[in-house]
């Protein structure tokens, strides 16, 4: 009975509201009451029912209300504009290799390896110990935990030749992932304006931090077997650039890995410029075939500063990463962190710390590096039964990717966006340049989800390819 009177009593009100104006009183509940000789529940539940949908609004203490509509009013930050002036830098969308993609597409656009290929069982044991521990409530040291530093340093040593000082624990410096490091590095060591020579092609978010840093980007070509030493001499003395950024091991996105050889040479060149080589060793967790070797293994003056990540390999939602820097330099860049962000969270260094220290997580990177390899195989062999138009220009070691050329004349943009319509992400390799492509590239990433899928993923591909070059 109390359903139907509520139910009347908001019948009508609502049409008393229709009749009138904005912001006019409704009647007291007292008045409500009497009116329709029900109790005061009812006519509450009544109220309720009509606040509910929009159509009134109580003001405590005041009375009850026909509500307002307003009509929005568009939002006008015109004046931001004369406020913030023209950027410094271009402004780049996000890169395609951090595109989020549903369940029911091919996924080889990614630059982060799939789920199943990391340490999830020790990253949450890392994680609840973490917790528990000091780290959670104390503010970290800024260089990092000094634990964390040693393991870093200690890494790196172990490929260090005799004759040729390891790296120490106060050359460390822990880095909230390796995209803060990159920034920091060609801020504190190039300056805004001054050039810097890159490898091309190279990673697209060194590329961004450059911009962001305001450097002038010198592109360097670098194929199969990395950069021409002769090449990157002529690059140094032509702009008077002190600093070269590279990829020694399992590039991005080519897959390249430089021979020892190749590494001395390069590492000579830069001494003799009295210059920086600033390696980015992102997939030494990566290898497949070969094991990294690092150029900065190999030097103890200061003239390679090293990045090592171990977001892609332990978890992406632990961003963690170091600097290995020696001398001045070191200092600059250490300064620029504590302006940027004082410290890294030491939950974060510590659980990471616990990870690669556990005796499970060697059998991980084993594990890791057979699953690559089988991913690896699998796109090879599907590309080139069904896309032999997409060329490989080799077949990396390690890492995560395959870099493919594309006939002349293909629209590579225009090719993405067929793939995906078809249900397959591709990543156009342009954003791999600092300067105009070289060619027609994209870059197929084999670490994703669903390995099953990729022999489909390379059909929908070859036949894309096909109609993009009618």
């Amino acid at each position: 009975m109390d359903n139907d009177s509520s139910s009347r009593i908001v019948a009508q009100l609502k049409e008393w509201i229709a009749r009138a104006a904005p912001g006019s009183r409704l009647p007291s509940t007292r008045a409500l009451v009497a009116e329709h000789s029900v109790s005061p529940v009812t006519v509450q539940k009544a109220l309720q029912a009509l606040t509910a949908q929009g159509l009134i609004e109580s003001r405590p203490g005041v009375g009850t209300f026909v509500r307002a509509v307003r009509t929005a009013r568009p939002s006008d930050y015109g004046w931001q504009t004369a406020a913030l002036r023209s950027p410094q830098a271009p402004l780049r969308s996000a890169s395609a290799a951090m595109r989020s993609a549903p369940n029911d597409v091919i996924a080889l656009h990614s630059g982060y390896p799939a789920r199943e290929l990391l340490p999830e069982r020790l990253v949450r044991a890392a994680l609840i110990r973490a917790t528990r521990g000091e780290a959670a409530l104390t503010r970290a040291p800024a260089a990092g935990l000094p634990e964390l530093q040693s393991w870093f340093a200690h890494e790196l040593g172990t490929s260090t030749p005799p004759g040729v000082t390891p790296p120490g624990a106060s050359d460390v410096v822990v880095l909230p992932g390796s995209q803060s490091g990159l920034s920091s590095i060609f801020r504190a060591l190039v300056g805004s304006g001054q050039p810097l020579l890159m490898e091309s092609p190279s990673y697209w978010g060194a590329i961004l931090a450059a911009a962001q840093a305001g450097v002038r980007v010198v592109p360097v070509p670098s194929g199969p077997d990395g950069p021409d030493p002769d090449g990157l001499a002529r690059a140094f003395e032509e702009t008077g650039s002190r600093l070269f950024y590279a990829q020694a091991n399992y590039a991005n996105p080519t897959g390249a890995q430089w021979s020892v050889r190749r590494g001395d040479e390069v590492l000579e060149v830069v001494r003799r410029h009295g210059a920086f080589l600033v390696e980015d060793d992102w997939a030494h967790d990566f290898g497949i075939s070969s094991a990294p070797s690092p150029v900065a293994a190999r030097d103890d003056s200061g003239h390679v500063v090293y990045l090592r990540t171990l977001t892609k390999s332990v978890s992406p939602a632990i961003r963690v990463a170091a600097v290995i820097a020696r001398g001045p330099a070191r200092e600059r860049i250490l300064a620029d962190r504590g302006a940027e962000s004082m410290y890294v969270s030491g939950l974060l260094q510590a659980a990471a710390l616990d990870v690669v220290t556990q005796p499970a997580w060697q059998t991980h990177l084993r594990s890791v590096r057979h699953q690559l390899q089988s991913r690896r195989d699998l796109l090879v062999t599907s590309l080139r039964e069904h896309a032999p138009q997409a060329h490989l220009t080799l077949v990396p070691k390690g890492g995560l990717n395959l870099w493919a050329r594309l006939p002349d004349g293909t629209d590579v943009e225009q090719l993405s966006a067929d793939c995906e319509r078809a249900g397959l992400l591709i990543a156009a390799g342009t954003e791999w340049f600092p300067a105009e492509p070289a060619g027609p590239f994209i870059r197929l990433n084999y670490a994703g989800p669903n390995p099953g899928a990729f022999p489909e993923g390379a059909r929908i591909l070859g036949r894309a390819i096909q109609e993009n070059l009618r």
